[in-house]
């Protein structure tokens, strides 16, 4: 007797036949079919992801730098990845003699089966949602949270005190802006009425793309300058800083296990990419504040399902190629932030914004979506005249008391010294500034 899961889309009257409950039964080949979903992206569709992702950044930073970049394996480089795959598969495998060798093996498999395990929940197109939670949101939050506990164990277990450093920086790091990251999410799961990721796709289609809303957009800059955090990149990439702590925490990695933390890092990076494309762009939608796919999917026929979904599937690449790219170039033109800093922007800024703008969510919430099928033109302008002078409003405040708090302090009194509070010598890290 088979357990029955159904989709939290499914509770309205009149929806399109693809938003109805979708019934799966847990036996044996509904087993094997996951299980041959998994093989072939954890194998294949993904890894391939990664690597050409790499590549594309490489072009990209080459364009940056006035530099050609990859161009000698294969036409246009396109062969460099599979040359790099092979040379670090083929590398030694070092491990220090005094390191935890299982905690050691183990700390890269956690942080790959982290970032893998986000993209079970993502609805890719109609039907092409591996996985349809109810709880799709918590489930994010959870598997996500796996991440800062592979770092972590990566620098403990080397036994080396420079990746100790490193990892118990990017532990902090990650933990702080996974704060803002989760509650960015909040007005979403207030609209949409649901934690599923399905759910919030439908509710898209007669709401319009959430991004497109003063609570919306804000929410929408604080994910993605907290998911740009959460996966390391410029100008958050403290746990990597070579040039501070030598790599930081994958620093007595070599071979396939580095190429492991390797994947997982753009492995998220384009996990991230899907869950703002889904939260905040519609997901596969080409244009906002219409019902596509649902004007080109009939009952009885399967070719106009193939059709909407090569459409969907299309426009969604695009959007999360967009994502990446605007990543690529944040990293070819901003520099690293000070530690301090970086921490201050999560607490002083990220947090009380992200706070905040869940009660003037609840306003569009009140003003726009509640007891209507769908958006009208006199109660989006309403919502937007109203939210939007709360957003600005907000913002400043935020703004202003910072700046106050700053302008309070002492110059200088931001910067540890060396030989006591009266030598005058700012430091960073105990070295001369």
């Amino acid at each position: 007797m088979g357990l029955t899961w159904f989709s939290a889309a499914a509770t309205g009257i009149g929806h399109p036949f693809w938003a109805q409950a979708q019934q799966v039964e847990l036996n044996w080949s509904t087993g094997i079919r996951w299980a041959l979903w998994l093989l072939v992206g954890f194998f294949g569709i993904f890894p391939g992801i990664v690597a050409y992702m790499v590549w594309l950044e490489r072009k990209v930073a080459a364009r940056f730098q006035d530099r050609i970049g990859p161009n000698r394996v294969g036409p246009l480089g396109l062969l460099q990845p599979i040359a790099d795959a092979i040379k670090l598969i083929t590398k030694e495998d070092i491990v220090p003699r005094s390191a935890d060798r299982w905690v050691h093996l183990a700390a890269p498999v956690l942080v790959i089966v982290s970032s893998f395990l986000v993209l079970a929940v993502m609805p890719f197109a109609v039907g092409l949602a591996p996985v349809d939670l109810p709880s799709g949101m918590v489930y994010l939050i959870a598997v996500s949270s796996i991440s800062p506990l592979g770092i972590f164990l990566a620098g403990w277990g080397s036994r080396n005190k420079y990746s100790l450093l490193g990892a118990m920086r990017s532990v902090a790091q990650l933990v702080s802006y996974e704060i803002p990251q989760v509650l960015s999410t909040i007005p979403i799961v207030l609209w949409a009425g649901s934690l599923s990721l399905v759910t919030v796709f439908n509710r898209q289609l007669d709401f319009g793309w959430n991004v497109f809303s003063p609570p919306g957009l804000l929410a929408f800059v604080i994910l993605l300058i907290s998911s740009i955090a959460e996966v390391n990149r410029t100008p958050f990439d403290l746990p990597e800083a070579e040039s501070e702590i030598i790599a930081g925490y994958h620093t007595e990695y070599s071979s396939m296990r580095f190429g492991l933390f390797f994947l997982g890092e753009y492995l998220s990076v384009f996990a991230v990419s899907c869950l703002a494309t889904v939260l905040f762009l519609g997901g596969g939608t080409p244009i906002p504040f219409v019902g596509f796919p649902a004007n080109l999917i009939s009952e009885d026929s399967t070719v106009s399902l193939v059709f909407a979904d090569l459409i969907l599937v299309a426009v969604f690449m695009g959007k999360v190629l967009f994502f990446i790219f605007l990543m690529f170039w944040i990293r070819a033109t901003l520099p690293r932030m000070r530690v301090d800093r970086l921490m201050n922007f999560a607490w002083k800024f990220l947090v009380p914004l992200s706070i905040a703008n869940i009660l003037i969510a609840a306003v569009w919430y009140e003003l726009v979506i509640r007891g209507q099928d769908g958006v009208t033109l006199v109660n989006w302008i309403q919502g937007t005249v109203v939210t939007g002078l709360m957003v600005v409003l907000l913002v400043y405040l935020v703004l202003l008391i910072n700046r106050k708090s700053t302008a309070a302090r002492p110059l200088g009194t931001d910067w540890p010294t060396v030989g006591g509070p009266r030598s005058g010598r700012p430091t960073v890290g105990g070295a001369l500034r």
